[in-house]
């Protein structure tokens, strides 16, 4: 596949979705159409280094297609970050600079024929939401959905309202937001890791399922570790690495 050429993207709107995350929505105006598959990322070119290869800066797709020359980003600021640090501060409505994409390999299948477990943690959760949207809007035909988002509080939960409501709206989906400090939680929510939400649903799974993992390295080598030995070959276990 040819690499993507840059394009100038234009941020044209910013919302705060938590404390330590943004939602950027970004127009790449030359063309009229930004077609991608979701599960794709993006690669920004930031002014934030002399060096070409030191500004960029990649984040997966959180929206789903949509015919528009528009999407969205959901980045989350790092503590010493040079790329989320010149975006949380210094970036606003009007801001340009150079877009590559769309790039990657981090999609479903053309025809979805197993069960999926998306597993994510954090801004993780992206490339799934644009699946499932993308899998709402356009009525694709699937097996049963699992999501299984992980974070620390409630308060940090990416796209928590849309995702509850897209759980009674999409047939098949099941939606497992699970919390690590938290001492008690509302009803349909969890308490715990990641880990022991899929664990836990594997002993049910009847099925040969494939897995999604998005998140920082050590959540998917541990994961990775733990579905293996429930017996699902390696090669139903995909990955996109964040950090």
């Amino acid at each position: 596949m040819a690499a993507q050429p840059w394009r100038t993207g234009t941020i044209i709107r910013i919302e705060d979705e938590t404390s330590s995350t943004k939602r950027f929505w970004i127009k790449i105006p030359e063309l009229d159409r930004f077609d991608f598959i979701p599960g794709q990322f993006v690669t920004l070119d930031l002014p934030i280094h002399e060096q070409p290869n030191k500004r960029w800066r990649s984040y997966s797709i959180a929206s789903a297609p949509d015919g528009t020359n528009v999407f969205e980003l959901v980045i989350v600021l790092m503590e010493g970050g040079l790329g989320t640090t010149y975006l949380f501060n210094l970036a606003e409505v009007g801001t340009t600079f150079a877009v590559r994409g769309p790039q990657g390999h981090f999609i479903l299948p053309d025809s979805i024929t197993s069960d999926i477990f998306m597993v994510c943690t954090g801004t993780g959760i992206a490339p799934f939401r644009s699946m499932l949207q993308h899998i709402h809007h356009n009525n694709i035909p699937h097996k049963e959905l699992y999501l299984i988002y992980g974070t620390r509080k409630c308060q940090d939960a990416l796209y928590l309202d849309e995702l509850m409501d897209l759980k009674q709206k999409l047939p098949g989906f099941h939606y497992f937001p699970t919390f690590s400090r938290e001492q008690s939680v509302a009803e349909g929510l969890c308490i715990g890791y990641v880990h022991g939400i899929y664990e836990q649903l594997l002993q049910e799974q009847r099925n040969s399922p494939q897995f999604f993992l998005c998140g920082w390295k050590d959540m998917i080598t541990e994961a990775r570790q733990r579905i293996q030995q429930f017996g699902i070959d390696k090669k139903s276990i995909h990955f996109e690495l964040y950090g």
